[in-house]
């Protein structure tokens, strides 16, 4: 870290910023409700465009895996010569982050080639090495999940990063490692507590929980119990191709909490969900944009 470089923390986590939004600015902002309502909104359109591709971003677990093994690609790409992204190294980076176990990396990791989401590289010359890259479909994805977090925050503030963005080609292999390692290193983006960690491990839980906040009326944030505009269980399950009796079980644990209920007969009226639930979700969406934006400062701030 350069001496012109500051220290952002929330909770427990540190991320390397110079400047930009910090975790409590965003949280103040009387614009957020509004723009993260959209940006459920956007990754719920992307899920339904390519829901296998949309997948790999919907699961926290999933999600952290693949910037892990992206940003090894990335860096790659740079000036300096580093060693090929092998399944190897990936597993080594997802075990010292603690994100999931080396059986469930390789799961992944397969279920990634198959679909033909990663790559086999280019042939290394060592037949030990069995390197992996990114397919130009899973690249889309990536750019699209950064613009869209570089819209949000644009939307906060009214500044031009989708711009400067675009304008620079080499600017997803710059800012997607950054991203990837203040992601991996914030404990709050790896284990997430309370009502939110119900959603977050299961399959495509983002997806869930982009369901249920993208239908909030911002007029609405300050409530006790804020409607979300969800009426049906089982066809959101259907949907998700996920089992209605396991999504179902989430439910009802998030109920037990007190984090959301229904008006009126149990999945038979609109759902609703707690302000407790809803400043988790908004408290967690905040310190992923403070990462992007952090992120973005370095690669192309003013002492960039």
């Amino acid at each position: 870290m350069d001496s012109g470089t500051e220290l952002a923390s929330f909770g427990n986590a540190s991320i390397s910023r110079r400047s930009g939004l910090s975790v409590e600015q965003i949280l103040a902002n009387p614009a957020l409700h509004g723009v993260i309502r959209r940006q459920a909104q956007t990754m719920l359109a992307s899920y339904k465009a390519d829901p296998r591709l949309g997948s790999v971003f919907a699961t926290q677990q999933r999600w952290l895996m693949a910037h892990a093994g992206l940003s090894l690609t990335f860096r790659r790409e740079g000036p300096e010569h580093r060693a090929e992204t092998t399944a190897a190294r990936i597993f080594e980076l997802v075990e010292r982050y603690g994100i999931a176990s080396r059986n469930t990396a390789d799961t992944f990791l397969k279920e990634l080639l198959h679909y033909k989401i990663i790559l086999p590289a280019p042939d290394s010359g060592d037949k030990r090495v069995r390197p992996v890259m990114p397919s130009e479909s899973a690249l889309i994805v990536l750019n699209n999940w950064i613009v869209t977090h570089l819209k949000t925050l644009d939307g906060l503030d009214g500044g031009q990063r989708c711009v400067t963005y675009w304008s620079d080609l080499g600017g997803l292999s710059r800012i997607q490692p950054l991203i990837a390692d203040n992601l991996l290193s914030a404990p709050e983006v790896r284990q997430p507590e309370q009502t939110f960690s119900l959603f977050t491990w299961l399959n495509n839980g983002g997806v869930v929980m982009d369901w249920l906040f993208g239908g909030i009326d911002p007029a609405d944030a300050t409530a006790d119990r804020i409607p979300t505009g969800v009426l049906s269980i089982g066809d959101f399950a259907e949907f998700l191709k996920l089992s209605r009796t396991h999504l179902d079980r989430k439910f009802r644990e998030a109920e037990r909490l007190g984090s959301l209920g229904w008006k009126g007969r149990r999945g038979r009226s609109m759902m609703w969900v707690s302000k407790d639930f809803l400043d988790e979700y908004m408290t967690a969406q905040a310190v992923k944009l403070a990462i992007v934006d952090a992120a973005y400062e370095k690669c192309f701030g003013p002492d960039a």
